[in-house]
């Protein structure tokens, strides 16, 4: 069984935490690990499992390659979508990578929070041999309650070893139809996760759309290796159809089988579905990092920085950040996504970035700025290097703060330490190195006519861009 990682979400409905560049499969929203980490620790204990292959989108590459790394979970292939196009190519793609025909797909979704481990990875077993029969598995969770937020999956009354034929896939109901599945016992929630061998997947896609998998073979067999990444014929894929695992295969097959899954299952699909699994104080209230309640309840509150007091508060979700704070009632949480759809229209770098910014060479935290002048704090890893590149509009002064560093600027190479400093003027070809063992931090000031992260020309990067 290979666990195939799909995560191409943006997770808008978790703003400010969750961003384009820096969505929610890749937080710590529940434990001390992020979300793709605990959907792969979940596995741990399961018998005849193989690396996992994971389908991530270009700009998520080098988190999905650490966070892996961080659990030591060497992926047999991280596959980079240039662009979405859904689940149902994501999970064709995952299956040309296994090679094996026989081989079975157990399809996770990124982001879901699943608290009961031995009743899931039970379910997975079942999975495993049905699959093995041909059929094509999906898991239903167990509703408990009557929610509109999710598709439903309806049973037929033909049982397969503890799983049922499916009858139909429906569409988000409004309430009163989701209470009448409900209390029918014949629907479930649709997880998105699903197992199958890799081979009847690919039958049955090329049966119902052809030329789906015909754009996926291409675009796989035109891709390009680089080190933990297998890169898309981009062409290729841009001509795929866009579709769901549901609506290209699922719905269409006779082959298609539903396991009742009552494991704690939550998809994580805005605050209030994180306020129902974190856990909480007597008053009802889930509370994260420097925050002061008083006379407050069943309130979701984090402090990423600063201290957050709140005083009366009732039933409110309360999110700050580095750079926003986010208020809203805990039944309209669902129109976060509007906040974010009006930053992306205003383009407004709040809509994908952090004030701290993630490179597979470290990071940077923008702690100032003004119209001709810029203050980052920079941390480079242990043996990392930022691209040899040039600016046309800036120059640059850094002080080192701690660690060692290896610098080039035009025809010089010089070693800095802590307390020392150099510059760097407009236009000079220049590299940045750590050679040390520990971490180097620096405080970086840049002063010129435009400061935006576009102004960077590469000419050799050790991490592949462009």
């Amino acid at each position: 069984m290979i666990p195939v990682i799909l995560s191409g979400g943006s997770g808008t409905r978790l703003w400010p935490l969750s961003r384009g560049a820096y969505p929610k499969q890749f937080l710590p929203l529940v434990s001390d690990k992020t979300m793709v980490q605990e959907t792969v620790l979940r596995l741990e204990g399961l018998e005849h499992l193989k690396a996992p292959i994971a389908v991530c989108n270009e700009v998520h590459r080098f988190m999905m390659a650490e966070q892996l790394r961080e659990i030591d979970a060497q992926p047999e292939a991280i596959i980079l979508e240039p662009v979405g196009k859904n689940t149902a190519p994501a999970v064709a793609l995952a299956a040309l990578a296994a090679k094996n025909p026989d081989a079975i797909l157990l399809v996770l979704p990124a982001d879901h929070v699943i608290e009961d481990i031995p009743a899931f990875q039970q379910a997975v077993i079942k999975a495993g041999l049905l699959a093995e029969q041909g059929y094509l598995v999906t898991f239903g969770i167990v509703p408990t309650a009557a929610e509109t937020g999710y598709g439903y999956i309806k049973r037929s009354a033909e049982n397969i070893a503890d799983a049922y034929k499916v009858a139909e896939f429906v569409e988000k109901p409004d309430a009163v139809v989701a209470k009448a599945y409900v209390n029918s016992g014949e629907y479930y929630w649709n997880s998105g996760m699903f197992a199958f061998k890799a081979g009847r997947y690919l039958e049955e896609l090329e049966k119902f759309s052809p030329e789906m998998l015909a754009a996926c073979r291409l675009s796989f067999a035109g891709a390009l290796t680089d080190v933990d990444f297998v890169r898309l014929n981009k062409d290729a894929f841009m001509q795929c159809p866009s579709d769901s695992i549901d609506y290209a295969v699922m719905e269409k097959t006779d082959k298609a089988v539903v396991i009742p899954l009552d494991a704690g299952w939550n998809d994580v699909g805005s605050w209030s579905a994180l306020w129902d699994v974190r856990k909480k104080d007597c008053f009802g209230n889930a509370l994260s990092g420097d925050v002061i309640a008083i006379d407050t309840e069943n309130s979701f509150i984090h402090s990423g920085n600063k201290l957050v007091a709140a005083i009366g508060v009732q039933d409110m979700i309360i999110i700050e950040t580095d750079d926003a704070v986010m208020i809203a009632p805990k039944d309209r949480v669902q129109e976060v996504k509007k906040i974010v759809a009006l930053l992306k229209n205003d383009k407004r770098a709040e809509a994908d970035l952090h004030r701290k910014v993630y490179r597979p060479w470290g990071y940077y935290d923008s702690v100032d700025s003004g119209e001709r002048h810029k203050t980052k704090h920079i941390v480079v890893k242990p043996g990392a290097k930022l691209s040899v590149q040039k600016h046309h509009h800036r120059a640059e002064h850094w002080v080192v703060v701690k660690g060692t560093a290896i610098v080039s600027k035009g025809d010089e190479t010089i070693l800095l330490s802590e307390n020392e400093s150099t510059y760097i003027p407009l236009g000079v070809i220049h590299s940045l190195e750590n050679p040390g063992v520990i971490s180097l931090e620096m405080v970086e000031v840049q002063s010129g006519s435009y400061l935006g992260e576009d102004d960077i020309i590469r000419f050799e990067d050790k991490y592949g861009r462009t």
